[in-house]
């Protein structure tokens, strides 16, 4: 008997939906490479910054008594936590790639 793992996680809130990864076609050829890893960068950074803002708006409305779900509250901060550890990560990673680079002699 085998024991399917997507069945685990079907069913349960839209917070583990990764989303698509978009099209794995080759580039158009009036795109530049440049120009499509410089918007992904600015989506992603925009996209960290509105999950901290729907952080602090719904730990304000927790804290002046409007929050009507106390639950959702926690998970908006979780999220927003969550994703500036991983922006971090991201980062940290990406400057260590460069310094090994740097530091590689030809």
């Amino acid at each position: 008997m085998t024991i399917d793992p997507t069945m685990a996680v079907n069913g349960l809130g839209s917070e583990w939906n990764v989303g698509s990864i978009g099209s794995v076609d080759a580039p158009s050829s009036d795109t530049q490479a440049g120009k499509g890893f410089s918007s992904m960068l600015s989506q992603s950074i925009q996209s960290l910054a509105d999950s901290q803002t729907q952080a602090a708006d719904a730990a304000q409305s927790l804290a002046t008594g409007q929050a009507s779900d106390p639950t959702a509250v926690v998970m908006a901060v979780e999220r927003a936590q969550l994703a500036m550890q991983m922006a971090s990560q991201i980062r940290t990673k990406a400057v260590e790639a460069a310094q090994t680079i740097f530091q590689t002699q030809v």
